[in-house]
């Protein structure tokens, strides 16, 4: 697959998931514990929050209601870019969060970089009575906003289960079944079957010398099926693990099967896919849209299922990504701040509404008994591909630590994906021999 993201996708098309339902009505990761105050106790004013593209128009779709709600609070939304927001957050921090807005859009990636790196730049939100909201999120994400010391930094906002997009039309001509196929193992066996029928067709795209930039997207979600990444929750480094080395070797064996196309270069996995050339595009949430939006001519070929487990009786759910909404602890306004992101992430009606107006899929589980997420998508054939998404998300996934040397982790991994795709290296001698440099270059003990 071409490095392709939901953050890509918001930047590109600025458009969101619910243009996949019928009809076309409904069409992206420590600190003080008491508010700051400037004349007053924090609770009114204007509330500033940065974000990006869709995400803020999402974000925009709440606040109405919310400033009726809570006289004495406005809110500005201010769309400042991505990456932009990322440079921008970081320096507010390392200023001791001077010129931070009040909250802020942060991605499952950064979010631990922020904690570890600027302890105290965010707020304490269980202080402020967060962990009343513990339970209503999608498993696998409160860990993922939790500091070392079990406190909420951050709200989870967007979640992004794993799906497995399939050619319906080219899996027919072969004669198989998605529901059969339990594990990837099961797809490699139907390799010659699935190639006699679909000439020149593979199952998977795939950058494999990395040019012009390494994707591992589909590796880490091999990993993450299994519970697994480059560290675990305490932030040892699990580069080497062996789910790690399991799902190396399966993007080793699908290649050595000839199941895997080359999408090397800035479009080619969607090249592959324009022209019919790739069957499977194991992707999150997010990608249902952009499917539809990119490739309208291969409407009704596509399907969903769920993601095959990498070992037999294996999880079939894993969340790819996420992002969250925290409060920077600088900020006068804070208890105010809270309240807005309370307000927007803990209940159904305005998280439902900020899906409609930015296509961000909720994690918050009341959100899905809206009956949008059982509507029917005419380019999946009728399917409701929402439904199969929220479904697997009640499977129950596990938490991801991206921590904060993810970008270096990202690099290691990405290289050795080149090694054993393009030189034919042993997944398990070259992930040993990056997991040891990981810890060379951040002190992190191997686990």
């Amino acid at each position: 697959m071409s490095h392709l993201s939901r953050r890509d996708l918001l930047r590109a098309s600025g458009a969101g998931l619910l243009a996949l339902t019928a009809g076309g009505a409904l069409s992206a990761c420590s600190g003080s514990d008491s508010a700051n105050t400037t004349g007053g106790d924090g609770a009114t004013g204007t509330v500033t929050v940065w974000s990006w593209t869709s995400a803020a128009a999402a974000l925009r779709a709440v606040v109405p209601a919310f400033e009726k709600d809570n006289p004495g609070i406005k809110v500005d939304v201010q769309d400042v870019g991505e990456p932009a927001i990322w440079d921008k957050i970081t320096v507010g921090l390392a200023a001791g969060g001077q010129g931070l807005a009040d909250v802020l859009h942060i991605g499952c990636d950064y979010l631990p970089g922020y904690l570890e790196k600027f302890p105290g730049g965010l707020a304490d939100l269980s202080a402020l009575g967060a962990d009343a909201h513990k339970d209503k999120f999608v498993q696998g994400l409160w860990p993922t906003v939790s500091g070392k010391d079990g406190h909420a930094y951050a709200l989870p906002w967007e979640v992004n289960p794993l799906g497995f997009f399939y050619r319906k039309d080219l899996f027919d001509k072969a004669g198989l079944d998605p529901d059969s196929i339990a594990t990837w193992d099961d797809l490699i066996a139907v390799a010659d079957r699935f190639k006699a029928a679909n000439p020149g067709v593979a199952l998977l795209g795939i950058n494999k010398p990395g040019t012009p930039d390494v994707d591992v997207n589909f590796l880490q979600a091999l990993m993450q099926l299994q519970g697994g990444f480059y560290f675990n929750l305490k932030g040892d480094i699990t580069l080497s693990s062996p789910q790690a080395v399991k799902a190396m070797t399966i993007l080793k064996r699908l290649d050595e099967a000839g199941l895997v196309a080359d999408s090397a270069g800035d479009h080619g996995w969607s090249n592959l896919v324009k022209d019919n050339k790739v069957a499977v595009a194991p992707l999150a949430a997010w990608a249902a849209h952009y499917l539809e939006t990119k490739f309208p001519d291969q409407s009704g070929n596509w399907r969903l299922a769920r993601p095959p487990a990498v070992t037999p009786g294996g999880k079939r759910a894993a969340i790819v990504n996420s992002t969250n909404l925290a409060v920077a602890a600088s900020s006068p306004r804070r208890v105010a701040a809270w309240k807005f992101v309370e307000y927007a992430l803990t209940r159904p009606a305005p998280m439902n509404a900020m899906f409609a107006a930015g296509g961000v899929f909720p994690a918050l589980s009341a959100a899905y008994t809206d009956p949008v997420f059982a509507a029917p998508s005419a380019f999946y054939g009728g399917q409701p591909v929402l439904k199969t998404f929220a479904d697997l998300l009640t499977e129950g996934a596990d938490a991801t630590n991206y921590s904060g040397d993810y970008a270096r982790a990202l690099k290691l991994a990405g290289d050795v994906q080149v090694k054993v795709l393009v030189k034919g290296t042993d997944p398990a001698a070259a992930l040993q021999d990056a997991a040891k440099q990981l810890a060379q270059q951040t002190g992190r003990p191997l686990a």
